[in-house]
C-alpha cells in the first residue's frame, strides 16, 4: 500500500512537472521568468524549508530538549525579516540569478568562487543528511522486505526527482512545493488524530495533560551554560535563517521568482511566520507520543529519531497512520531534494562556469548533479546519526560560516580586500571554530551549540578585515 501511494504521489509530481514546464529555457529553469505568485511560493517554501527531519526528530526533540526548540523557532521570525528587508533589496537591484554574484561585485572574484563553492558543499552536504531520512525509513520499513539494497533506493528516489524537474526547474518547483506543503500539512494533521483518538482522552483534558507534562517546558533562563538557554537558541535561530535562507541560493531562488520586491517580501514574512506553529504541532505530537508511551506502557526508544517512526511507520496507529506517515516524509524530502538538485544546477552554471545561456550546459550539470548528491546520501548512510536535526545545524554552523563572514564583510564595511587571500580565510575560519571549541569543551566544560555559526561568521570577519585594502 505504501509503494503504490508512492507510486501516485510520484506520477502527481511528474504530471505537474509536464504541465508547467511548457517549452522552458534557461530563464525558466533558473528564476522562473520571475513571474511567481508570491502566495504559492509562501505556501510551498513551508514544506521546502521543513524537511522530512523535522517529520522524524522535532517530535522526538523532546525527549532530551523538551518543547525548547521553540526558542530558537522564535528567532526564525525575526531572521526572516531582517532577510526580507536587508537582502531582499539588494539581490532584486542587482537582478541577481545567483546571489553569490553580489560577492564578486562587491569583494573580487576569488570571493565570489569561494562562496560560490562553500555554498555547494554545505547545500550538498546538509540535504544528503535531510534526504537520507525518507530513504533510511523506506529501506527499513518497506524495501528491506524486498531484497532491494540501500544504494539502489537512493538512486531510484533522486532519478525520481530528476525526471521532474530536469526541464521546468524553479518554475515547476514553485507548484509541485504547494502539492507536497499541502500533503504535509494534512498528513501531520490526521497523524495527531489518530494519536489522541489512541489516548481516548477528551480535547479539554488532553490540551490539560499535555500543559501539565514536563517535556512541554519551552523557555530557559535559569543556566546560560546550557545550550537550551533562551537567549542562545533564540539569536541562534536569527543568524540561522539569515544564513540558511538569505545567504543560501536555494531558497532564495524561489524568492527570486516573485514578480517585485513588494511580492518578495510579502512572501518571505508569511512564511516565515509559520514556522512557529507548523514546528509546536511536530513537538506537540512528541509529548502526546510519550503519553501514548505511558498509557500502553511501550519502552521509549533510545534514540530521539525513532519515537514518531515507532508508532507510525510500523502501524501502531493504523495501516492509514502508516500510509500517511509515510506521504508526510517523501512529501517533504522531496520537496527539499527537488530544490537541492535545481539550486546546485544552478549555481554549478552561474557561479562555477559563469554560463547561463548553454541549455546542453545545463541537462548535463543537472545530471551531474544528481549523480553526487546521491552519492552523498549513500556516504552519510554508512555514518549515521543519533539525531539528524542536530547534525544538520552541526554541519551548518561550520560549512555556512564562511558565507556569513563574506556577506556581513560586504554589507557592513566600505573595504576591499585582498582578494586571492580570501579563499584561505574561509578554510582556516571552520579550522580555527572546531579547535577552540575543543578548548573550551575541555578547559572549561561549556558546549558550544548553534551559536557555534555566529562564532564561525565572526572569524571569516575578523580574517577578512585583516586582509582589507
Amino acid at each position: 500500500m505504501i509503494l503504490t501511494v508512492i507510486i501516485i504521489y510520484f506520477a502527481l509530481l511528474f504530471l505537474f512537472g509536464r504541465l508547467t514546464s511548457g517549452k522552458a529555457g534557461n530563464d525558466a529553469f533558473f528564476r522562473a521568468e520571475r513571474q511567481s505568485r508570491w502566495y504559492m511560493v509562501a505556501f510551498g517554501m513551508v514544506g521546502a524549508s521543513v524537511s522530512g527531519v523535522t517529520f522524524v526528530s522535532v517530535p522526538g526533540m523532546v525527549m532530551t530538549q523538551q518543547m525548547t526548540y521553540l526558542q530558537m523557532c522564535m528567532g526564525f521570525v525575526f531572521g526572516y525579516f531582517a532577510v526580507a528587508y536587508i537582502l531582499l533589496p539588494l539581490y532584486y537591484r542587482l537582478n541577481l540569478t545567483s546571489i553569490y554574484t553580489y560577492l564578486g561585485e562587491r569583494l573580487g572574484k576569488r570571493s565570489y568562487k569561494t562562496g560560490a563553492w562553500f555554498f555547494l558543499l554545505s547545500k550538498l552536504s546538509g540535504s544528503a543528511i535531510k534526504f537520507y531520512v525518507v530513504c533510511m525509513l523506506l529501506q527499513t520499513f518497506v524495501l528491506d522486505g524486498y531484497g532491494i539494497p540501500f544504494g539502489a533506493t537512493v538512486a531510484g528516489l533522486v532519478a525520481m526527482i530528476w525526471l521532474y524537474t530536469r526541464r521546468g526547474g524553479i518554475k515547476t518547483l514553485v507548484w509541485t512545493d504547494t502539492l507536497q506543503t499541502a500533503c504535509m500539512l494534512v498528513s501531520a494533521g490526521l497523524i495527531i488524530v489518530a494519536v489522541t483518538e489512541k489516548l481516548g482522552m477528551p480535547l479539554a483534558e488532553l490540551w490539560q495533560a499535555v500543559w501539565d507534562d514536563s517535556r512541554s517546558r519551552i523557555f530557559v533562563f535559569d543556566d546560560f551554560g546550557s545550550t537550551l538557554n533562551f537567549w542562545k537558541q533564540f539569536v541562534s535561530g536569527i543568524f540561522t535563517v539569515i544564513v540558511m535562507t538569505g545567504l543560501d541560493q536555494d531558497v532564495m531562488q524561489k524568492n527570486l521568482t516573485c514578480r517585485t520586491l513588494h511580492d518578495a517580501r510579502k512572501d518571505m514574512c508569511s512564511y516565515g511566520m509559520a514556522f512557529v506553529p507548523v514546528n509546536a504541532m511536530f513537538l506537540f505530537l512528541g509529548v502526546l507520543l510519550l503519553m501514548l508511551c505511558r498509557q500502553d506502557g511501550v519502552p521509549v526508544p533510545e534514540k530521539g529519531d525513532e519515537l514518531l517512526p515507532m508508532f507510525a511507520a510500523t502501524g501502531e496507529l493504523g495501516t492509514w497512520a502508516a500510509v500517511l506517515f509515510f506521504i508526510g516524509i517523501v512529501s517533504t524530502s522531496f520537496s527539499t531534494a527537488d530544490s537541492t538538485l535545481t539550486s546546485l544546477t544552478t549555481s554549478f552554471c552561474v557561479d562555477i562556469c559563469e554560463n547561463t545561456q548553454n541549455e546542453k550546459l545545463r541537462k548535463r550539470v543537472h545530471i551531474g548533479v544528481a549523480v553526487v548528491f546521491a552519492l552523498a546520501v549513500v556516504l552519510f548512510g554508512s555514518i549515521g546519526s543519533s539525531s539528524v536535526i542536530n547534525l544538520v545545524y552541526t554541519v551548518v554552523g561550520y560549512t555556512y560560516g564562511p558565507l556569513l563572514g563574506l556577506f556581513a564583510f560586504g554589507l557592513f564595511t566600505k573595504y576591499s580586500v585582498k582578494d586571492k587571500f580570501v579563499p584561505v580565510v574561509c578554510v582556516m575560519a571552520p579550522v580555527m571554530c572546531f579547535i577552540i571549541n575543543e578548548i573550551v569543551r575541555n578547559l572549561l566544560g561549556y558546549q558550544f551549540g548553534y551559536e557555534l555559526l555566529m562564532l564561525n561568521g565572526l572569524l571569516t570577519f575578523v580574517g577578512l578585515a585583516l586582509l582589507r585594502v
